[in-house]
């Protein structure tokens, strides 16, 4: 069978642990038989990164706005053990952190339905997606350790040289101290990709902050998003049937867990990071959720929503068998390569990555799924498959709708 032609490369970054093993049998059983594939490659593994000072995140970051697309593995953010485990130079930050603030995005996540897996929610119906504001807040913050007594101070200090200055507390003793920050465009633009993409999919769109407690920072993302919505949008979602609507995160929490879904709850930085969590582990699994940055400028950088399943790579690595669901990995891989088509004309290369989809959710609604799929099936009398036997089976079906 002739491969399948790429006139363009999309950037390829490679991860950490499991989900690093995972990546080279999706390529090597899924996609190199099919698709002469043409990336340009970036090892984002941790030892990697700390032998560059992290400047390969960087380049492969710059890389995206050069090609447009990428499609990235899961990665270790390090932690003071993690630090240790891998004799770091420093601790570096989030590698999703780095990408996120150059390309200026907002991270699309959405459950992947597949008959058999059914949501915890019962009222669920519909899959929900979140809209993850991609810039700032801890993913950027400053922090530091505090010895001692004494006053913590915020001070802005102006090119102008006006100067601004609060108490932050005054310590009796030692603690912690963090700063964060967020910028009017950055907030702008996670709006305005927000609203198209609502209006692209024609959802309803809701979002949530803590304005009553974060009066000037929550109550900033409010203001902005309230002023776009009127200026630029509130006609449209009229025209088009679909809602905005603004309430506090708690308040949105509990019409979450009432609604049927079919709508997209945009968030900020850290409150997408955990919802999406939770909306994926409640559709399923973890291992079943797409997500995707989408810049303003047309960037696009596609991967899993979960990390790097560090306890099967620990069993990997002693030899033990493991049962690691790599769907989500795959749909990282087949969301960039459609795109991919998408901006370069190529239909083949559309249809395949819509064929390794159907194969991939085929195989499961034939019974045949990993371990966390099997515990919570409505399917009867499946078949568990280890790591490389899932991957496997999907190609085994690809091949028949090649």
């Amino acid at each position: 069978m002739k491969k399948i032609q790429m006139q363009t490369p999309l950037v390829e970054m490679d991860g950490d642990e499991m989900t690093r093993i995972l990546w080279k049998m999706i390529k090597d059983e899924l996609l190199l038989p099919f698709i002469d594939l043409n990336t340009e490659y970036y090892d984002l593994g941790l030892e990697y990164r700390n032998e560059t000072d992290d400047q390969v995140t960087v380049d492969a970051a710059e890389a995206t706005k050069k090609y447009g697309v990428a499609v990235k593995c899961a990665t270790i953010t390090p932690n003071k053990a993690r630090m240790e485990e891998y004799t770091l130079k420093k601790m570096y930050k989030s590698p999703n952190g780095t990408i996120r603030a150059i390309l200026d995005g907002t991270v699309f996540r959405a459950p992947i339905v597949v008959k058999g897996i059914e949501p915890c929610v019962k009222n669920w119906k519909k899959p929900i997606t979140i809209a993850r504001h991609a810039y700032g807040d801890v993913y950027k913050n400053t922090e530091m350790y505090i010895d001692g007594p004494g006053d913590a101070y915020l001070l802005f200090k102006g090119e102008n040289g006006e100067e601004k200055k609060e108490l932050i507390h005054h310590y009796e003793g030692a603690g912690v101290l963090q700063g964060m920050h967020n910028l009017d465009a950055s907030i702008t633009s996670f709006a305005k990709c927000c609203f198209n993409y609502a209006l692209d999919t024609k959802q309803s769109l809701w979002f949530g902050g803590k304005d009553t407690i974060s009066k000037i920072y929550d109550g900033r993302f409010k203001e902005i998003f309230a002023e776009v919505y009127e200026q630029e949008f509130k006609e449209k979602f009229e025209a088009a049937g679909i809602e905005y609507f603004y309430s506090l995160i708690d308040d949105i929490v509990a019409r979450v867990m009432k609604a049927e879904g079919g709508f997209i709850w945009a968030c900020k930085n850290y409150d997408g990071d955990v919802m999406s969590d939770m909306v994926s582990s409640a559709f399923g699994s973890l291992a079943m959720m797409t997500s995707v940055l989408v810049s303003p400028d047309g960037y696009y950088e596609y991967e899993a929503a979960h990390g790097t399943v560090q306890r099967h790579y620990y069993r990997h690595l002693k030899g033990e068998e493991t049962s690691t669901n790599s769907v989500a990995t795959i749909f990282a891989w087949t969301g960039a390569l459609r795109k991919r088509g998408e901006l370069d004309g190529n239909q083949e290369l559309m249809e395949f990555a819509d064929k390794l989809e159907k194969a991939t959710l085929g195989t499961i609604e034939d019974g045949r799924m990993t371990k966390d799929l099997a515990l919570i099936t409505t399917l009867k009398d499946v078949e568990v498959l280890n790591s490389e036997q899932f991957i496997i089976a999907i190609r085994e079906k690809l091949t028949s709708l090649m």
